[in-house]
């Protein structure tokens, strides 16, 4: 897989690929990665959280649907593989890194045994039906000794990391009450074995947030933000993008995209995934019917309807506000702690007043007319002033 990177300015597809099949080519596109910035940001900030989580066991990578989530996890994974080769030649029985999806709960209530049954599949865990607990010899295969073997497994291989795509599945409970046990069995995990656990998902994992200080103090919250219309560089940025795209669509005619880049970041909210499924969508069709061009035709035809957009755009703008840290949500704070802005330069102007009016003699209330007493110049008297 080639990874491209923004600002593209030739297209280099091997002539070879443009006489492959149309199943190859399309394929190939797919593959496609791009590091664009908002990518390579969140990136960073992932991997320094995970190298260094400083007592926060639990990382949420959170943004809009669409945004790239899956690929930055990918981008993540063999990060951490290639980094942990030359302890893997000395330990072959470690993992370097898990990479799960929580699948979405069938009758609306999240399965904790299932989601251990499929780690301990990545892991390559053998006879999982047959899994105890030591204090329940008789009972197999059931959750709680599913997770004490799973908390075995993690001790064992030693990953640097668990992955976790689409994790607001999670949060699928019932009751409030439910969703913090829902986030004190992850951190109890995370704690246990002593491993950085990452959960990607959309703004929903948000109502994880905040549920109690002990959750706040060991969670981190990622954000990956789409592109914004209203941000002169992401502007520039996302035109970048589309440009990349352009270069590498393989077809035997250039394909024009950057004088559609309106359209193209109406359809897509701004989101490098959403778009790049849409290419993909419109170069499909394109091959089925034959053609070496894609046109703005071709792109209408498989872009989201308005209303899709519309949802999508409401979610996104949503989640933006929640994570959005106001002058005056920190003002409650300092509220909340008993400080004001400048309190501490104010507390000594006044002590440093105090000081002063303590060599200040008193004065007493004279009667009208009675000037105060005061020192004058030698030889003159008062009333000659």
């Amino acid at each position: 897989m080639r990874e491209l990177s923004v600002m593209e300015t030739e297209r280099r597809l091997e002539p070879e690929l443009l006489e492959a099949p149309a199943s190859y080519r399309l394929k190939h596109f797919k593959n496609y990665t791009m590091g664009h910035p908002l990518l390579k940001e969140s990136y960073a900030k992932l991997m320094n959280a995970i190298h260094e989580p400083a007592g926060t066991m639990m990382i949420f990578v959170v943004g809009p649907a669409g945004v790239g989530k899956t690929t930055l996890l990918q981008r993540v994974e063999q990060s951490l593989i290639k980094e942990l080769l030359p302890i893997l030649a000395k330990e072959p029985g470690r993992v370097p890194v898990v990479n799960v999806e929580a699948i979405g709960p069938d009758f609306g209530v999240w399965s904790w045994k299932d989601f251990y049954k499929r780690l301990l599949i990545a892991f390559d865990e053998p006879l999982i039906e047959h899994k105890i607990h030591p204090d329940r010899p008789r009972s197999r295969g059931g959750a709680a000794e599913l997770r004490y073997a799973l908390e075995q497994t993690i001790r064992h291989r030693q990953p640097a990391a668990i992955l976790v795509d689409e994790a607001q599945h999670i949060a699928k409970t019932a009751s409030g009450r439910k969703l913090q046990d829902q986030l004190d069995c992850i951190k109890s995990l995370a704690n246990m074995t002593k491993t950085v656990h990452a959960l990607f998902g959309s703004y929903e994992l948000l109502a994880f947030r905040n549920l109690s200080g002990q959750l706040s103090r060991r969670s981190i919250y990622i954000p990956f933000p789409r592109y914004r219309a209203d941000q002169e560089k992401d502007v520039l940025a996302f035109k970048s993008v589309i440009r990349t795209f352009e270069l590498n669509i393989p077809l035997k005619e250039k394909t024009a995209l950057v004088e559609h880049w309106e359209y193209l970041y109406e359809r897509s909210i701004g989101c490098v995934g959403v778009l790049k499924d849409w290419l993909s969508r419109a170069l499909a069709d394109v091959f089925n019917k034959g053609k070496e061009s894609l046109g703005l035709k071709d792109l209408e035809r498989h872009a989201f309807s308005v209303s899709q957009c519309q949802t999508m755009l409401s979610e996104a703008i949503h989640g933006e506000k929640e994570l959005e840290e106001t002058a005056g949500s920190r003002e409650q704070l300092r509220n909340l702690l008993r400080i004001e802005m400048g309190g501490a330069a104010k507390s000594e102007k006044i002590e440093g007043n105090s000081s002063k009016s303590n060599h200040t003699p008193s004065t007493r209330n004279r009667r009208v007319g009675v000037p105060n007493p005061k020192r004058y110049p030698i030889g003159i008297e008062p009333n000659d002033r």
